[in-house]
């Protein structure tokens, strides 16, 4: 996995970790130990609990801790909440956001934000929600592997849009790091998704949203109405949706968008198809990329034309001077071919294992044709609109109006 472009931890900073030890936390008995060693801290710049249960009284005695300590409230930049509710029920789970949410509003340093492999799902939305969208000193958000679904999806998406105009108001720094992967965001939740990212304009630099089930029209809304106008994007990780021809050609005349920018692209399992695979490729070699360094097409049905007429010439013509990986396998390439000899020849950096590769099925046009269609649907997405709508309704509005107009 690339690295995150997260702020540096100063030299000086401090960190408390009990990570990983499978710490029941329930009552304020069970977390007073490790209160007591934090407390020994003048300087905490991250605080990382995760991998450990915490029950309500105990998040409550953390919370309070936090708040009245300057040691911690006032420095604390990172925090790490993933994988901390284990066994946990559903109500539990609800209140203790309910306790965390206002504590952690209140540390004006804390920009990094991990909350994932928790079972959230619908019922703890809400707290959610008015963290995200109040959460101004916020740069980098991770959610995935929380159990959103489509809706939850949408929730998010309009509480990012909220937090940019507060960040604007307040002048603040956009968001630079959204990851939500695994959280079956499907299509229905693209629309607000897309204005939420766009909302965040040039700050915004890694999006991952890998296994979320996205079908074509879904990501061909995201990367058209909102990553396009995410110009300094560096990484971008959509892993396991599906593209098809449609969605990838989307993503073809969005790319130079990037051009200057982008160091990572996966693309892998996403269902390409023949003729997407060369639409995104042949963006390679008519335009420079001069700072990508990885690029994965794994299993996208990318074939032998695609791989002579683009891949090849791009790497020839120092199209991508920069790219130190390449992944190809799961496409269908010839097993032993000069083609494959020859690339291994000229590409100078780490080229996957080309172990898996797929026979030619010429029966495919059909499918590609209805996924086209499927795409062609955009025009009647009224992004502009949305962005109003969410721009007026006030706070307790949004949500009543969002279910009157499914999207």
């Amino acid at each position: 996995m690339a690295t995150l472009h997260f702020t540096p931890v100063h030299e000086t900073s401090e960190v408390f970790s009990i990570s990983n030890q499978a710490l029941k936390l329930t009552t304020t008995e069970d977390i007073e130990p490790h209160l007591k060693e934090l407390e020994k801290f003048s300087k905490v710049t991250k605080l990382d609990v995760s991998g450990n249960t915490i029950g309500i009284e105990a998040s409550r005695s953390l919370a309070e801790f936090i708040q009245s300590h300057p040691s911690v409230k006032n420095n604390l930049i990172e925090i790490n909440f993933a994988d901390l509710y284990t066994s946990r029920l559903v109500d539990e789970v609800v209140e203790s956001l309910n306790i965390f949410v206002p504590v952690l509003l209140e540390c004006q340093n804390l920009s990094i934000v991990n909350l994932s492999d928790n079972a959230f799902g619908l019922r703890t939305i809400d707290s959610l929600e008015h963290y995200i969208a109040n959460a101004v000193q916020l740069q980098h958000l991770i959610l995935s592997n929380n159990g959103m679904g489509p809706f939850a999806g949408e929730r998010i998406g309009k509480a990012l849009f909220r937090l940019a105009q507060q960040k604007k108001k307040q002048k603040k720094p956009f968001l630079e790091t959204f990851i939500c992967g695994r959280n079956r965001l499907e299509n229905g939740s693209a629309p607000l998704l897309a204005v939420g990212l766009k909302a965040h304009a040039d700050g915004l630099k890694v999006v991952k949203l890998y296994q979320n089930g996205i079908r074509p029209s879904g990501v061909a809304i995201l990367i058209r109405y909102g990553f396009s106008f995410n110009p300094n994007l560096e990484i971008l990780d959509l892993q396991d949706n599906t593209f098809t021809t449609g969605a990838s050609t989307v993503l073809a005349d969005a790319l130079p968008v990037w051009k200057e920018t982008l160091l990572e692209l996966n693309l892998n399992d996403c269902l390409l198809k023949g003729s997407g695979s060369d639409a995104v490729c042949k963006v390679f070699n008519e335009t420079a990329f001069k700072e990508l360094r990885v690029l994965r097409l794994q299993y996208n049905e990318l074939t032998q034309d695609t791989l002579l007429s683009e891949i090849m010439p791009a790497l020839e013509n120092g199209n991508l001077p920069s790219l130190r990986l390449l992944e190809l396998n799961g496409n269908r390439l010839e097993e032993g071919s000069d083609a494959l000899t020859d690339l291994e020849q000229l590409f100078e950096g780490e080229l996957d294992e080309l172990d898996d590769l797929e026979e030619v099925d010429s029966d495919e046009s059909e499918e590609e044709e209805e996924e086209a269609q499927e795409t062609e649907k955009l025009v009647e997405i009224d992004i502009a609109a949305l962005e109003k709508t969410l721009s007026e309704l006030r706070v307790d509005e949004i949500t009543e109006e969002l279910e009157k107009t499914h999207i």
